[in-house]
């Protein structure tokens, strides 16, 4: 059973989806909400599945109430809207599927079915809240969060790359370094590298990338070898192939 939240302010919408959703044997919805504010409650205490969220409310809005999702339990979300820019925007981002109003009974199938295929792998479930969460307008004159996914025994949580301090692979793991804590990373190094383009983040060695901002102190070992220090006092051996990175990161 896809335990399922409804998440939708207009009273005659989220009867169309209750009835509807009623019809599959899979999905029990355990509860409505007609804002974000009263859906994060209700997230948090009933840790739903799966979660069809429309995005245009009052009081907190759907991407209002997306980015206020850390991580512990994460639900899939299915975005519902009569806006189809608005949806395919969100769909593009991650959202596992959207709907567009009305919602008619043979989309809202194949929409489950969809949910049923995926919801199978609850990193990937984190990994579509984490692209939602890009997808949020930035505050003016700001620029948009970057998120990353990362894992504590079985909860996903969703990490802003500003508190990052490193990603370490060890083997086929690989590991995202905090102030605080280490997460599993969802993804390998290269996807990661490939990802952080044009931010702060540096290869130092073929097992480390790291925040530039969180370098504390920089060592020389050698002519071409370099003690890289962050500020959790963590420390890094730089490779002779990377060392070029470091001795840019000095000319800041």
């Amino acid at each position: 059973m896809l335990r399922t939240l409804i998440v939708e302010d207009e009273p005659i919408a989220r009867q169309v989806l209750r009835e509807g959703l009623a019809e599959f044997a899979a999905i029990e919805v355990i509860g409505e909400s007609d804002n974000g504010n009263t859906a994060l409650q209700l997230i948090s205490s009933l840790q739903p599945d799966l979660v069809f969220l429309d995005l245009q409310m009052p009081a907190m809005g759907g991407f209002e109430m997306l980015a206020h999702l850390r991580g512990g339990h994460l639900p899939a979300v299915v975005i519902v809207t009569a806006y189809d820019q608005h949806a395919i925007q969100a769909f593009e981002a991650g959202a596992i599927d959207y709907l567009l109003k009305p919602v008619s009974q043979t989309r809202l199938e194949q929409t489950v079915a969809r949910v049923e295929r995926l919801i199978r792998s609850p990193g990937q479930v984190a990994e579509t809240v984490a692209q939602l969460q890009e997808l949020i307008p930035a505050p003016q004159g700001g620029s948009r969060v970057r998120k990353v996914v990362g894992k504590q025994g079985e909860e996903y949580f969703l990490l802003n790359i500003d508190e990052v301090l490193a990603f370490q692979a060890d083997g086929e793991l690989v590991w995202i370094v905090t102030m605080k804590h280490r997460y599993l990373a969802t993804q390998n190094l290269k996807t990661i590298q490939e990802k952080l383009r044009n931010t702060s983040f540096r290869r130092i060695h073929r097992n480390a990338i790291v925040n530039v901002n969180q370098i504390r102190k920089l060592s020389i070992l050698s002519s071409q070898r370099w003690l890289l220090t962050l500020n959790n006092a963590q420390e890094f051996i730089v490779s002779k192939r990377q060392a070029k990175h470091v001795r840019d990161v000095l000319t800041w």
